[in-house]
């Protein structure tokens, strides 16, 4: 584990507290020009919003999810959601601080929530969704061990919660990881 990159973070679930702080994250690091500081940006597919304070607080209020915060020096640098769902776990709504990206700190946090996700379910597997074009993010995931599976949904087109797209060939595709 990179020391450099885990060094003084903390793990926790988030609570209600956490809503404001936690949006903000998550549009820093997908959204308008504050996110283009890292490479993880949306900004050029997608305008508008990523989340809003009701999408976070849905997850951290659901039973069956837990919104995994990351603080360091008590502040909020990275999030991402864990759902069980039967006999695999979801992964989403990840998002590290646009400053602190390519340091090695997003590599810590998905193994950790791996990790989590095994531990506290009995899970063998994690789904998760990214928009089919983002093909660095994929390729990101791939080399964490994720696989594309060609199974595409529909992006929510006319849902403004999702953002605004500004092309019209968006779809999500399911990527997942065997955890054994």
């Amino acid at each position: 584990m990179d020391t450099a990159a885990t060094a003084g973070l903390t793990f926790r679930d988030a609570t209600d507290a956490d809503v404001d702080a936690l949006v903000a994250l998550i549009e820093s690091a997908y959204r308008g020009d504050s996110s283009r500081t890292g490479w993880t940006t949306e900004a050029d597919i997608l305008e508008g919003q990523r989340t809003d304070p009701e999408g976070v607080l849905a997850v951290i209020k659901s039973p069956d999810a837990r919104l995994l915060t990351v603080e360091r020096e008590g502040r909020v640098v990275a999030c991402c959601q864990l759902e069980h769902r039967g006999t695999h776990a979801y992964f989403g709504m990840f998002a590290v601080s646009p400053a602190l990206q390519g340091g090695g700190l997003g590599k810590v946090i998905i193994a950790e929530a791996e990790r989590m996700a095994r531990e506290a379910w009995g899970v063998d597997e994690m789904h998760m969704t990214v928009i089919s074009v983002r093909d660095d993010l994929i390729a990101w995931y791939e080399r964490r061990g994720y696989r594309r599976t060609g199974r595409m949904t529909p992006f929510p087109y006319g849902d403004e919660r999702f953002g605004i797209p500004q092309r019209d060939d968006l779809q999500f595709e399911l990527l997942v990881k065997e955890l054994g």
